[in-house]
């Protein structure tokens, strides 16, 4: 069994969970804009936790390519409501918040944050410390470039053996700051400074990636990479996002972050069933 400490929290990981996708953001690619009222939040991460989702990730900072840095000030003003009112409305959910920001990290984990989320992998001046001093898990995302640059022309000799380089080299990092091994999650980033065949090779080779087998997290929910494969609009890319749901899982995913909940929920149980994680009423 493999227990992910999440502050107060542990999650068991023994079984791939699913991690939805909470936007607090007016630009935000797949769902920007629909949450920002705090009570819309609040409402949206309910409902992610009734649908099954062992976590709910809040981001105040879009990520999408092209996306523009947001002031401290107000990704704060974004995100602490939500994560104040969600633990009070789900007290059971572990609340990840997608941040960089050291102040963001302090604030969030002092509101009820139980995991941090860091697409920059706590690479941002004082974000380490930040996360260290709590108790919260960690989760290390493999990154290109940034967001305003990272899809113009991604490149690697070896996109496998590099990813899983650096996901180490950032381990090491938290390990020497003190973070214990049961915080760490790493996440490969798919769409994040990738080709298509980049992201398709990590896929394949997802088992090889971690280090010192911690749990992987990946997020390919209604990406460009079901986009291109699919040919379907943003907004109709469930099948798809499943589909890749269930390769990640089979090949060693313990978290799945996804806006489709209830469709990850169900096709991860099958997963499961058949990996022998959990047992099956004759």
């Amino acid at each position: 069994m493999t227990i992910l400490r999440c502050g107060a929290q542990a999650l068991d990981l023994s079984r791939p969970v699913v991690m939805g996708v909470l936007n607090v953001t007016p630009d935000s690619f797949s769902d920007g804009g629909r949450f920002i009222a705090v009570d819309a939040a609040i409402a949206q991460g309910v409902r992610l936790v009734e649908e099954g989702a062992a976590i709910v990730d809040i981001g105040g900072e879009s990520t999408r390519p092209g996306a523009a840095p947001v002031p401290v000030e107000e990704e704060l003003r974004r995100v602490l409501p939500a994560v104040e009112g969600l633990r009070r409305a789900a007290p059971g959910v572990i609340i990840s918040v997608d941040t960089s920001k050291p102040e963001v990290i302090r604030q969030a984990v002092a509101a009820g944050a139980g995991l941090i989320n860091d697409v920059r992998s706590l690479t941002e001046p004082g974000a380490l410390e930040a996360a260290a001093a709590s108790d919260c898990a960690i989760g290390l995302m493999h990154m290109q470039g940034d967001p305003q640059t990272m899809q113009r022309s991604p490149s690697y000799v070896d996109v496998v053996k590099e990813v899983k380089v650096y996901l180490q080299m950032h381990v090491q990092r938290c390990r020497a700051a003190g973070v214990s091994a049961d915080r760490i999650l790493v996440d490969p980033g798919f769409g994040f400074g990738k080709t298509l065949e980049h992201n398709l090779e990590l896929l394949r080779h997802l088992e090889d990636l971690s280090p010192q087998g911690l749990p992987l997290l990946v997020g390919l929910s209604r990406k460009s990479i079901v986009g291109t494969l699919t040919g379907r609009a943003t907004g109709d890319r469930v099948y798809g996002s499943v589909a890749l749901a269930v390769v990640a899982a089979m090949n060693g995913a313990r978290v799945v972050r996804a806006h489709d909940v209830v469709a990850t929920v169900d096709a991860l149980k099958i997963v499961s069933a058949v990996k022998r994680e959990i047992a099956v009423e004759s």
